[in-house]
């Protein structure tokens, strides 16, 4: 199915839409500070979670059972939305509207605004600790269930919050939590592609993977790790290449 500009999602074509679609709704979205690069590097991790991976849909965005998703990553927010409107969390005509003062989809997502959106994301360093505090407070309420994944950028493993988080989880066995880091070379500090080491060390799961292979990501994304949290390391092209 082919989608035109400012065509809505209905209940009808919902889940009709593929991958193939998604550069034409990215396409919708125009103006400054779209932080293209931002966006594109996510788009294959994003699209292969929503499609295969996590049970969430429209219809169930309140069921305390479903998986929750948070998109540290939130400063290029485009993939984000694309995929959201592809699985009808959002409706294709806001699209053209993204960054424009009335419109739901801001340069950061907002989660009061955005439908699916579990987080207000953007600043860098704080998707994580909040994966953290939602896997704690599901288990908590003896909610064994329900999966929780960030998508985190490999810069912003530059943050102490991460780090704190990062040491917290593995000692924890958060084991329903996943992270996702898009490792584009932007990281300041970091060994290059070194990322894994660091979570090895603090007793996480970690798989590491091309970022555009979508048959490997899905593997990483559902390979067992009994006990702990999961990392999968998604590489792609450098950002500045």
């Amino acid at each position: 199915m082919t989608i035109t500009e400012g065509q809505s999602i209905t209940e009808e074509h919902r889940g009709t839409y593929s991958y193939a679609d998604l550069p034409r709704l990215m396409s919708l979205m125009t103006g400054d500070e779209k932080h293209g690069p931002a966006a594109t590097s996510t788009l294959d991790a994003l699209w292969v979670l929503y499609d295969r991976v996590l049970r969430v849909s429209p219809e169930r965005m309140d069921d305390p059972g479903r998986d929750r998703f948070l998109l540290s990553k939130g400063h290029g927010p485009m993939a984000y939305y694309a995929v959201l409107a592809a699985k009808g969390f959002v409706p294709v005509d806001w699209l053209p509207g993204f960054g424009s003062y009335d419109s739901p989809l801001g340069h950061h997502p907002d989660r009061v605004l955005v439908p699916g959106a579990e987080i207000g994301s953007g600043s860098l360093g704080h998707g994580l600790p909040i994966a953290v505090g939602t896997a704690l407070g599901l288990r908590a309420q003896g909610l064994h269930e329900p999966q929780i994944w960030t998508l985190v950028g490999d810069a912003e493993l530059d943050e102490g919050s991460n780090h704190e988080a990062i040491a917290f989880a593995g000692p924890a066995g958060l084991e329903r939590l996943h992270t996702v880091v898009i490792d584009n070379a932007s990281a300041a500090h970091a060994r290059p592609r070194g990322i894994a080491a660091r979570f090895e060390a603090a007793g996480w799961s970690t798989v590491t993977v091309d970022g555009r292979d979508h048959e490997e990501l899905y593997a990483a994304c559902t390979a067992p790790h009994p006990g702990r949290p999961h990392l999968v390391v998604a590489c792609v092209e450098p950002k500045h290449a």
